[in-house]
C-alpha cells in the first residue's frame, strides 16, 4: 500500500510540475506540508520525492527544501511555422546530446516506403535517444529515401541531425505534415529512455516535404510525457463560436476542406524541420 501511495503522490507532483504550479524552477512545498496534503508520513513523501530527482524532474538543496529543476519544455505551435524540439531545449539555457542506438540501410515496410515514395523499400534509418542534462527527453526513429541519403554518417546522425544534415547539403524542406498522438512507453522504450514500462508517451511523426512536394524524411518522435508540452493557440472570428475546439477533429471523421490539416510552406530555408518546440 505504501509502494503504490508514494508512486501515485510522484505522479501527481509529476503532473504539477509539467503544469507550471510551482513555476519554471520554483520551490515545492515543504516536505511537511506535501505529507499533511496527501495525508501520508514524511518518508512516503520522501520517496516520491527521490523517485521524481531520479526522473530529474527535482532536486533537494540542504536546508532550503526541493526545488524544480527539469520543468517540461513548453513548445507553442503556430499555424505557419515549425520549430523544432532542440529549439526550446536551447531556449531553457541547456543542451541536448544525442545518442544513436541503431544506423543504417533497412527495408522498409510497405506502408512506410509508400510515405517516403522509395520503390524497392531501402532506406537509411537511424534510432536516437535524445537527453538533457543525463535525462531522456525522446526517443526519436528516422528515415530517409535513399536518393537523399547520400553520404550521410552515423556522426552526421547524432550531430547536426539527420534533418539539418540535409539541409545544410542544399535539400530545402518547405513544408512540415506533423500527427500527434497519445502512447505508452514498451519495454525496450523503457530501457533506453529511463523509464518504467507502459509510462505515457507523446508521439509525433513529421514527414518533410520539398518545395514539389516529394518527401525528404521522416521522423517517429517518442517523448516523455511529463518532459514535453505542445502549446497551440488558435485565433478565431468572435462571431463564429462553435461547439468544438477549432482546428481539432476526431479520428473517425473524414476529411473535409475546413479540417484537412494543411502543409504550410516556410519562406526561408532551415537547419531543422521548421514548427514544433518542447
Amino acid at each position: 500500500m505504501t509502494s503504490t501511495r508514494f508512486a501515485s503522490i510522484a505522479v501527481d507532483l509529476r503532473e504539477r510540475i509539467a503544469l507550471g504550479e510551482f513555476g519554471q524552477l520554483g520551490a515545492l512545498d515543504s516536505e511537511a506540508d506535501l505529507g499533511r496534503h496527501y495525508g501520508v508520513s514524511r518518508p512516503t513523501v520522501r520517496k516520491a520525492l527521490d523517485r521524481l530527482r531520479d526522473q530529474g524532474l527535482v532536486s533537494a538543496r540542504h536546508g532550503a527544501g526541493w526545488f524544480v529543476t527539469g520543468n517540461a519544455f513548453h513548445q507553442p505551435l503556430a499555424i505557419g511555422a515549425f520549430r523544432h524540439a532542440g529549439s526550446a531545449v536551447t531556449e531553457s539555457g541547456r543542451a541536448a546530446a544525442r545518442r544513436i542506438v541503431a544506423f543504417g540501410y533497412v527495408e522498409a515496410a510497405s506502408s512506410l516506403a509508400a510515405t517516403l515514395g522509395v520503390m524497392d523499400g531501402a532506406v537509411l534509418y537511424a534510432r536516437s535517444v535524445r537527453t538533457v542534462e543525463g535525462v531522456a527527453l525522446d526517443l526519436a526513429s528516422e528515415w530517409v529515401p535513399p536518393a537523399l541519403a547520400g553520404t550521410i554518417s552515423r556522426d552526421d546522425a547524432a550531430e547536426p541531425g539527420m534533418w539539418a544534415t540535409l539541409a545544410h547539403r542544399g535539400v530545402r524542406i518547405s513544408s512540415v505534415r506533423q500527427s500527434i498522438t497519445a502512447g505508452a512507453a514498451s519495454d525496450p522504450d523503457a530501457v533506453l529512455l529511463g523509464i518504467e514500462p507502459a509510462s505515457p508517451l507523446l508521439l509525433v511523426r513529421r514527414l518533410a516535404l520539398d518545395a514539389d512536394g516529394r518527401p525528404v524524411a521522416l521522423a517517429d518522435h517518442r517523448y516523455v510525457a511529463h518532459r514535453f508540452v505542445l502549446e497551440v493557440e488558435f485565433n478565431n472570428d468572435p462571431g463564429s463560436a462553435g461547439q468544438e475546439p477549432p482546428g481539432l477533429r476526431t479520428l473517425d471523421e473524414p476529411d473535409t476542406p475546413s479540417t484537412r490539416p494543411v502543409p504550410v510552406p516556410t519562406s526561408q530555408p532551415a537547419t531543422e524541420p521548421r514548427g514544433v518546440r518542447p
